[in-house]
């Protein structure tokens, strides 16, 4: 019997979905850099272009208290949950600093009775909903999250400073530029087979495949570059990188280039971080910050139930 232990954490899940890494349904494309059956491992050339800085897009949120809205009539009220969130960005130009955050709390559900809640320690404001069903509302707050990294992004003047933006998730923002990478590092769905599949695996660190494109509803190029050995769990120190679909060949392949050439030096160790090597030195300590600057989850829920009463 051969054991491996992932090195994640367990209570961050896996850094691979085994029951759900199944081939995707949506349709890739995989001879973008170069066709399918001439696939290799590509290294940054030696001329590859380093960025002067690098900023790194990260967003937290928290559900503070879930509460109930009615007009004295339980029967017709509508549920609804009160959440913090926050967004930062770091700059790293050989040094890390915090260039950017934003902190936002709101009070998101569907009834209409719902309004602004002022407690002593911030207000939330309303954001209505089409339905109070959980998911509805998750959904409503990772999409106020996902402005609000938005805005941030916009704060750090990414295009005028020629910076590599890297935003931790998926690529699912708009409006930040060619230059914007989502930075994946959990994996649920298997977008290779055959021959590109084999070189996916055969990574070595600081080595990426070529790139490819993923189609569906949100289109983006994608490829997948290793930062660190990862102890032998499958996919473990692998991660894959996105950009919009519009990116032009040659800036593609100079953008898959920079951050192979950039991130593995990032690249986080287990003593000091419970999800690496995936989770990034910066975005780490991104995280960490952006948490602290929520408050007081144990203070803030008393402060709600105060406003209730």
């Amino acid at each position: 019997m051969r054991l491996v232990v992932d090195p994640w954490d367990p209570s961050y899940g896996t850094s691979v979905d085994a029951d759900a890494l199944a081939d995707t349904s949506i349709t890739v494309a995989v001879d973008v850099e170069m066709p399918a059956d001439r696939w290799e491992l590509r290294s940054p050339p030696a001329a590859v272009t380093i960025p002067g800085s690098i900023v790194f897009i990260d967003g937290v949120r928290r559900v503070d208290a879930r509460v109930w809205i009615d007009d004295g009539d339980a029967a017709d009220g509508d549920a609804g949950l009160c959440a913090s969130w926050a967004a930062g960005a770091v700059r790293c130009d050989g040094v890390a600093e915090v260039v950017a955050v934003d902190v936002e709390r709101g009070l998101f559900s569907a009834s209409p009775l719902a309004g602004d809640v002022v407690t002593r320690h911030g207000t939330y404001a309303a954001r209505r909903t089409e339905t109070s069903i959980p998911d509805t509302l998750s959904l409503a707050l990772q999409a106020a999250m996902a402005n609000t990294e938005r805005l941030v992004a916009a704060r750090a003047n990414i295009e005028e400073s020629g910076a590599l933006l890297v935003v931790d998730g998926p690529l699912r923002l708009g409006g930040l530029g060619r230059g914007a990478v989502g930075f994946v590092k959990t994996h649920h769905v298997s977008y290779l087979a055959d021959r590109p599949r084999q070189v996916l695996h055969a990574l070595d660190v600081g080595t990426r495949t070529p790139a490819f494109t993923l189609g569906g509803g949100f289109p983006r190029h994608a490829w997948y570059l290793r930062l660190a050995l990862g102890g032998g769990a499958p996919m473990s120190g692998v991660v894959r990188c996105e950009c919009a679909a519009d990116v032009a060949l040659a800036d593609l392949v100079a953008l898959a280039d920079a951050t192979t050439a950039v991130l593995p030096a990032f690249a986080s160790e287990a003593h000091k971080d419970a999800r690496a090597p995936q989770n990034l030195y910066p975005i780490g300590g991104l995280e960490r910050e952006l948490r602290h600057r929520l408050g007081d989850a144990e203070i803030l829920y008393r402060a709600l139930r105060e406003a209730a009463g």
